[in-house]
C-alpha cells in the first residue's frame, strides 16, 4: 500500500510485483473520505443553529440556554484545533482522522439520547473534539498527495462540502425542525459518520510515522496550556458580547482579555522554541501572510453575515425555517459553483487578479444587501439576487485564497499551515458573528437595522483586498 508521508519525503518504492497508485487515484481515493467527513461536520452545525428554538421548547430550557449547545462545540473545537499538526506527526494522520470521525459519530448518537439541556450541551462537546480536527487533518492530508501544479483543481474538489453544506443544511434543518422530532437533526449524521469510517478505513493512505527515538514527536505542553484555553476564552468572550450586545460587560469582556493574554503568550512562545505547537514562522512566508490576511477580515465579514439571513426571512417577512431555508439554497449553489471555476483557474493565472476582484465583488454582493434588505416590502428575489452577488465574490475568494497560501510550502510544513487556516477561520468567523450580532442589537431587527448590518459586513469584505493585493502578480506552481 502507498503511504503518505507526514515528512514530506518521497514514498516508498512498492514491493516487487506490486501495483503503486497512481497519484491522482490516491489523492481522489482521499478526497473522497474527506468531503463526505466535511459534509457530515457542516450539516451538523447548520441543522444545529436552525433548531435552537426547537431545542429550547423541547427541554423546556431558556434560549440563553440551549445555545450553549453551540458554544460548548466551539469552545471544544478551539480547544484541539491546535492540536491538530502535533496529532498528525505523532500518531498519523489517517489514525487522527479515523479518531475524529469516531468521536463526531459518538458524540451525534450522544446527542440523540440527551435526556435535559445539560446532558445535549455535555455531548455536544465531545461532537466538537471530533469536528475540530476533521478540517486540518482533512486538508492536510488532501494536499500531501495532490500534484502541487493542480493544486487548485484538488482544493475544488476538498471544497465540496462548502458548495453542498450551504444549499442542503438549511433546508434540510428547517425541514427536520418544522416536520420531525428534535432526534434526527443528530440521528441523520450516524449513517454518514459509519460510512466514513469504512471508507477512511480502506481508502486513506497508511502514514503512520516512526515515533521512536531522538525523532518522537513531542508535544508543546507548555504552548498547548496557553493556546487552547487561550481561543476557547476569546470564542467565548466573542459569543458572550454577541449575544447580550455588550463586550464591556465582565461576563465578556474577562473571558476576552484573559484569552487574549493567553494567545499572545503563545505568541511570544512560538517565536522562540525550536518546536512550537504551531508555526507562527509560517507567517515569514510572503504568500501565506497575504493569504491569511485576506482570509481574515473576508471570513470575518462573510460567515458572521451567515446569521443575519434567516433572521430577516423569519423576522422581518414572516417565514418559516424552511421557506427561509429555500431562499438561501440560490447563494449557496452560486458560492459553491464560482468555488469550482475560480479555485481550477488559479492553477493557470495571477492569484492576485482572481482573489482581488472576489472581495470587490463580494463587497459590492453585501453592499446591495444593505440596498435592498433596507427597503420595507421590497421583492424577495431582489434579496436573492443581491445575494447571488455576494456569492460569486465568496466563491472567487476563500478556496482560491487558500489554495495560493499553501501551493509553494514545503510537503513537512503543510499540516501546520493547515492548522493555522483552521485557527484563523474559526476566530474571524466567530469574531464576524459577535460583531454584526450586536450591529444588529444596537440597529434594530427592521429594515434600517439590516440595512446597516450588512453595511458594515460589505466593509469587512472589502478590507480582503488590501491583503489580495500582496499576492502575487504571476502564475505560481
Amino acid at each position: 500500500m502507498s503511504t503518505l508521508r507526514p515528512s514530506g519525503t518521497a514514498r516508498p518504492a512498492p514491493p516487487a510485483g506490486a501495483a503503486d497508485p497512481a497519484p491522482s487515484a490516491v489523492f481522489h481515493r482521499v478526497a473522497a473520505v474527506v468531503v463526505l467527513g466535511s459534509i457530515m461536520a457542516v450539516l451538523d452545525m447548520t441543522i444545529v443553529n436552525v433548531a435552537l428554538r426547537r431545542l429550547s421548547a423541547s427541554f423546556g430550557a431558556p434560549l440563553e440556554t440551549i445555545q450553549w449547545t453551540a458554544t460548548a462545540y466551539t469552545l471544544a473545537l478551539a480547544a484541539v484545533i491546535p492540536t491538530a499538526a502535533w496529532a498528525m506527526a505523532r500518531i498519523g494522520a489517517k489514525r487522527t482522522y479515523v479518531v475524529a470521525l469516531a468521536l463526531f459519530t459518538l458524540g451525534s448518537l450522544l446527542a440523540a439520547c440527551a435526556w435535559d439541556a445539560g446532558s445535549l450541551i455535555a455531548v455536544r462537546a465531545v461532537q466538537g473534539l471530533g469536528g475540530g480536527l476533521l478540517q486540518p487533518v482533512g486538508m492536510a492530508m488532501g494536499m500531501r498527495v495532490a500534484d502541487r501544479a493542480r493544486l487548485g483543481r484538488a482544493m475544488a474538489l476538498l471544497g465540496l462540502p462548502i458548495l453542498i453544506g450551504p444549499v442542503a443544511g438549511p433546508v434540510l434543518g428547517g425541514r427536520l425542525v418544522d416536520a420531525a422530532s428534535w432526534h434526527w437533526i443528530f440521528l441523520i449524521n450516524l449513517p454518514v459518520g459509519a460510512l466514513a469510517l469504512i471508507l477512511a478505513v480502506r481508502l486513506l493512505p497508511t502514514d503512520a510515522p516512526d515515533t521512536r527515538g531522538a525523532d518522537r514527536p513531542r508535544l508543546d505542553v507548555p504552548g498547548l496550556l496557553m493556546l487552547s484555553p487561550g481561543l476557547a476564552l476569546l470564542l467565548y468572550g466573542l459569543a458572550r458580547g454577541g449575544e447580550h450586545g455588550d463586550f464591556t460587560a465582565p461576563g465578556a469582556l474577562v473571558p476576552t482579555l484573559a484569552g487574549a493574554l493567553l494567545t499572545a503568550a503563545f505568541v511570544r512562545r512560538a517565536l522562540a522554541v525550536r518546536t512550537p505547537l504551531l508555526d507562527l514562522r509560517l507567517l515569514r512566508d510572503r504568500t501565506f501572510a497575504a493569504g491569511i490576511g485576506t482570509l481574515a477580515p473576508f471570513t470575518c465579514g462573510y460567515f458572521g453575515s451567515m446569521l443575519l439571513g434567516p433572521l430577516y426571512w423569519q423576522q422581518e417577512r414572516g417565514l418559516t425555517a424552511t421557506a427561509a431555508g429555500l431562499l438561501g439554497a440560490p447563494v449557496g449553489l452560486v458560492i459553491g459553483t464560482t468555488m469550482q471555476i475560480a479555485a481550477r483557474r488559479i492553477d493557470r493565472v495571477a492569484p492576485r487578479r482572481v482573489i482581488a476582484a472576489g472581495c470587490a465583488v463580494g463587497a459590492l454582493g453585501m453592499g446591495l444587501l444593505a440596498w435592498q434588505t433596507g427597503i420595507a416590502g421590497v421583492a424577495s428575489w431582489r434579496i436573492v439576487v443581491a445575494g447571488m452577488v455576494m456569492g460569486v465574490g465568496a466563491g472567487m475568494t476563500l478556496m482560491p485564497a487558500m489554495t495560493t497560501a499553501t501551493r509553494d510550502l514545503p510537503a513537512d510544513r503543510l499540516a501546520g499551515a493547515s492548522t493555522a487556516l483552521s485557527i484563523n477561520a474559526q476566530l474571524a468567523a466567530s469574531a464576524g458573528t459577535a460583531l454584526l450580532s450586536v450591529v444588529l442589537g444596537t440597529a434594530g431587527t427592521d429594515p434600517a437595522g439590516f440595512r446597516i448590518t450588512y453595511a458594515v459586513a460589505a466593509v469587512l469584505l472589502a478590507l480582503g483586498i488590501l491583503s489580495a493585493l500582496r499576492l502575487p502578480a504571476r502564475r505560481l506552481g
